[in-house]
C-alpha cells in the first residue's frame, strides 16, 4: 500500500501565498518523479511541477516565477510554496509520485486525494 497525503489548501486573496505538502507512505522501495497536477473548474489536469530524484526541476509556464517545488528524499514529502496566487491558480491540487514498491520494479503513478486551493480577486 501507498498513501500520498496532501495538506495546506485553502482559501486566500489574489496575491497572497500558500504552502502545499504531501507525505508518501507505505511500502516504498524507491521515489522517482514527484510532484503536484492541478485541475480547475472546467479544466483539465494539469502539471504543475515535476521534480525528479536528483533535484531537476519542471514547471507549467503559467506558474513559473510565482511558484516554487521542493522535495524532501528523506522525509519522503514534496512542497509547493505558492506565491502572487491568481484566480485563475483556483484548483485542486493533487500529489504525484513515481514509486516503485519493490526493489527492481518499474515505477508506477501513484496520486493524492487532492487539496482545494481556492484565490478569491
Amino acid at each position: 500500500q501507498v498513501q500520498l497525503v496532501e495538506s495546506g489548501g485553502g482559501l486566500v486573496q489574489a496575491g497572497g501565498s500558500l504552502r502545499l505538502s504531501c507525505a508518501a507512505s507505505g511500502i516504498i522501495s524507491s521515489i522517482n518523479a514527484m510532484g503536484w497536477y492541478r485541475q480547475g473548474p472546467g479544466k483539465q489536469r494539469e502539471l504543475v511541477v515535476s521534480i525528479t530524484s536528483d533535484g531537476k526541476t519542471t514547471y507549467a509556464d503559467s506558474v513559473k516565477g510565482r511558484f516554487t517545488g521542493s522535495r524532501d528524499n528523506a522525509k519522503k514529502m514534496v512542497y509547493l510554496q505558492m506565491n502572487s496566487l491568481k484566480s485563475e491558480d483556483t484548483a485542486v491540487y493533487y500529489c504525484n509520485a513515481e514509486i516503485s514498491m519493490t526493489f527492481g520494479t518499474k515505477p508506477k503513478n501513484y496520486w493524492g486525494q487532492g487539496t482545494q486551493v481556492t484565490v478569491s480577486s
